[in-house]
């Protein structure tokens, strides 16, 4: 029999809003967090959800918390991760925000306009470097040195497993990744339908970071 866990698993994209009506964003649609909250749900995992705006709809078992921007999702994750077995930190937060905010919509000058960007939190670094007998598992996507890049990621952010994907994955029905655990070696290739390759994903998760632990 499966052992149960609870599960925080973070979803979507987030906003750095410029002034009122404007923000930067990326196109995650959250449908890979959907599909990974399913197939933790089928085995019986108890799942809570911290979401940027999108427009799939979540399965309703789960505890959901919609948030907009990264430092909000932060600090949800945060707020529940010290009560959590294990993190999967699926969504693609602004790695920028502008360091001023107009109170008012910017007006149209015919001048080019300059904005000053700072980096954000890095949510799962963060939440790794707290973790005390947690597991957790992060997402990749690199447009180039694939492997080397998503390793890098997986020490810094302190996770066991690192979820590697590409571009194409954005907004996309379906996926290709690696599984890459923590001594760089591919141990899961999937391909097909987001739910297909989010069961596949769990599987590894399951078998290693919640069955395999003492």
């Amino acid at each position: 029999m499966n052992r149960l866990a609870r599960i925080l698993i973070t979803s979507g994209p987030t906003r750095q809003y410029i002034d009122p009506v404007r923000y930067l964003t990326n196109a995650s649609s959250g449908r890979m967090g959907k599909a990974l909250a399913e197939a933790a749900l089928e085995l019986g995992h108890e799942v809570i959800m911290v979401s940027g705006p999108v427009d799939v709809i979540y399965p309703s078992s789960v505890r959901l918390i919609e948030i907009v921007s990264t430092e909000d999702m932060l600090s949800a994750c945060q707020n529940i991760f010290p009560s959590c077995d294990g993190l999967i930190g699926v969504a693609a937060p602004s790695d920028y925000r502008p360091v001023k905010v107009a109170p008012n919509k910017i007006a149209k000058t015919g001048e080019p306009l300059e904005l000053l960007l700072v980096e954000t939190a890095d949510i799962v670094a963060t939440l790794g470097a707290t973790k005390t007998n947690q597991w957790l598992v992060g997402f990749a996507l690199e447009t180039e040195d694939h492997r080397l890049r998503a390793l890098a990621k997986l020490e810094k952010k302190h996770c066991d497993l690192m979820v590697l994907n590409g571009p194409e994955a954005m907004h996309s029905l379906s996926n290709h990744v690696e599984v890459i655990n923590r001594q760089g070696q591919v141990i899961k290739t999937l391909s097909g339908p987001k739910e297909d390759v989010a069961r596949g994903i769990f599987a590894v998760i399951q078998a290693r970071l919640i069955d395999g632990r003492k």
